[in-house]
């Protein structure tokens, strides 16, 4: 166990031995301690099942459904005598929001949308100090405002949630989260889908609030790009234990566990293409790991000490701990960089869009849109909230009625509506949404699902139909026995795939991809981008990828196309777009892509902690 160094009243919260476990015996994390000073942020990342989440909920005294929290201590505040652990429900109740608050991934989620944000803003203060005067209410949700950098008038206080951009909507929540100047904040994904504008946006907002307000921060994330941006330290979890820990600096330059390296190699960067590195095998379940060392089937250093016993937690180096047998041998390097693509010569396009026009009653939102897209090339589609990439991908699958434009596919005009095109238009571009946990029915077997799309585009019998079925979940690395389970029994990085396999099954010429990484896990992304790669070379694929995040597109695309405001601010090869772009949006946006580019952040000099 990791022992407290500095004094406690510096702690905004000092955790011991947390454990969690499940309704019939076993743990969902164990053995978990650390410390995070006032005005520090610490970073927790690992993939999904880890126990972050479960974690981040702990400090608030909360468990999910049917779990218990069964052993360690969380003091706030270097209260030692105070565990939050072993209050009533009434005491708890009391310090969340005012001492311990949280921000949720979904802002959304977090708002009434019945309510005006000012409203919502002071009903925070009146819950936990119902004799403040509204005098004083109002002047703290002034300030509020101003620290997260939105208008303090009574006309945006008066806006309703809906009426509020997603950054816009997370500022908010994190207003909420820090009205009551609480000494601990709990974030969880907050950043996940917003553009790379907004989320160095939202990332300053708190890593200033933390610093001048003294607030300390556990901070949720898959993404190791967000904590190189914003953390003083990383808590890396598998499986439910802490396997590394210490200063992000440290971590970032010289990673310890197998692990860690692992998910830093499957990280695509901004300035080169690399071949992402993915981990083979799936994370243990709580009620399925492995003896000895949890990682050890996945770990290329793994050895027979690996297998025999829990492996303990040992300091490395100054505030650096690690629980590997073999800390920094065997975890290999940072992927190799490859060159860009080369741009195949001329040729008919597959996909020919000619000043395409879309207005939601008497606001444009694509004004004149023009690309190709050649056969078998990814076509990146970029730019910010709000820019109409979404509407763009779905103009051309014919979801959103469309003005004043001309559309080709292999030279044949497509109807503007998909209900008016060809049984072969249909098959030949298909869409993969965002979020497969919304897109699959939860009712039906990956086979009813896969199925569904094989039937409306061929005549088999039975057996050649699920030989079909089979055959395309192979290629996107599912074995025929996924066939019979449900989406909830999939991990997110698996439903995504059987997502990508139900587009395929229709044999299709293009492929709309919308947003389809941004939710997943690091290592899951990677392997994604990888399966993209492989199959557009297999299968001669053209593909549109929509996405926010710029490191993807220097990973996969052959070109980029950037929108700004529903227009198209620049056209051109991945590599001469990302390293010498020619628009001053363009330029704009690189520069914050950079900012938040891993390889960056570890090659820049990094901010000392305070002692």
């Amino acid at each position: 166990m990791i022992q407290a160094t500095q004094t406690e009243a510096r702690f905004a919260v000092d955790v011991r031995g947390l454990r969690v476990e499940l309704p019939g015996g076993g743990d969902i994390v164990d053995d978990v301690s650390f410390s995070i000073r006032a005005g520090e942020v610490l970073g927790v990342v690992g993939e999904s099942g880890s126990g972050k989440t479960t974690v981040g909920m702990a400090l608030l005294g909360f468990a999910r459904g049917g779990a218990r929290i069964t052993g360690g201590t969380v003091h706030i505040a270097g209260d030692t005598s105070t565990n939050m652990l072993a209050l009533d429900s009434e005491k708890k109740r009391l310090l969340r929001g005012k001492t311990v608050a949280y921000v949720p991934q979904d802002p959304a989620s977090a708002l009434n949308p019945s309510l005006r944000i000012g409203l919502q803003l002071a009903e925070v203060i009146e819950a936990h100090e119902p004799s403040t005067q509204r005098a004083e209410i109002e002047r703290r949700i002034e300030a509020v405002m101003a620290a997260v950098g939105l208008p303090t008038d009574k006309v945006f206080l008066e806006r309703y949630p809906h009426q509020l951009s997603g950054g816009q909507q997370q500022r908010i929540g994190i207003g909420m989260a820090v009205i009551l100047a609480p000494k601990l904040i709990v974030l969880d994904e907050p950043t996940t889908g917003l553009d790379v504008t907004t989320q160095n946006k939202i990332l300053d907002v708190v890593k200033k609030l933390c610093r001048e307000q003294g607030i300390g921060a556990l901070h949720v994330t898959h993404d190791l790009s967000v904590i190189a941006n914003i953390a003083d330290q990383i808590m890396v979890m598998y499986s439910g234990r802490v396997v590394e820990l210490g200063r992000v600096e440290t971590i970032l330059t010289d990673p310890q566990h197998p692990y860690t390296r692992a998910l830093l190699g499957a990280v695509p960067e901004l300035r080169y293409r690399t071949q992402l590195t993915t981990i083979p095998g799936a994370a243990a379940r709580p009620a399925n790991r492995p003896s000895g060392c949890f990682f050890h089937p996945r770990c290329p250093a793994a050895e027979p000490a690996c297998k025999a016993e829990p492996i303990g937690f040992t300091e490395v180096v100054a505030r650096h701990w690690v629980r590997c047998l073999n800390a920094g041998s065997g975890c290999g390097t940072r992927p190799e960089r490859l060159p860009d693509p080369a741009m195949a010569s001329g040729g008919k396009p597959v996909l020919d869009v000619r000043a395409l026009s879309v207005s939601y009653s008497n606001y444009r939102v694509l004004d004149g849109v023009s690309f190709t897209a050649d056969r078998g090339e990814c076509l990146a589609i970029v730019g910010e909230s709000g820019s109409g990439k979404s509407t763009l991908s779905r103009a051309l699958i014919g979801l959103v009625r469309q003005q004043a434009s001309t559309v080709l596919f292999d030279g044949t005009p497509l109807a503007p509506r998909a209900r008016d095109r060809s049984r072969q238009q249909l098959q030949a571009i298909q869409y993969i949404f965002q979020s497969p946990h919304n897109s699959l029915n939860p009712r039906q077997t990956v086979e009813q699902l896969v199925g569904l799309v094989y039937d409306t585009f061929h005549r088999t019998d039975r057996n050649r139909r699920r030989e079909a079925i089979a055959n395309v979940l192979s290629q996107v690395g599912l074995t025929p026995e996924t066939m019979n389970v449900f989406p909830d029994q999939l991990s997110g990085g698996e439903r995504q795939r059987v997502a990508i396999a139900r587009a395929l099954a229709a044999d299709p010429e293009i492929l709309v991809c919308d947003e389809i990484t941004s939710a997943l896990d690091v290592s899951v992304r990677a392997a994604i981008v990888n399966l993209l790669k492989e199959l557009k070379a297999r299968r001669k694929l053209t593909m549109l990828f929509v996405t926010h995040n710029l490191a993807l597109v220097r990973n996969l695309a052959d070109r980029v196309l950037v929108l700004h405001k529903g227009e198209v601010a620049e056209i051109g090869p991945v590599g001469e777009v990302i390293d010498r772009p020619r628009h001053a949006y363009t330029r704009q946006l690189l520069a914050n892509a950079l900012e938040a580019d891993l390889d960056h952040r570890v090659e820049a000099p990094q901010p000392a902690l305070r002692a």
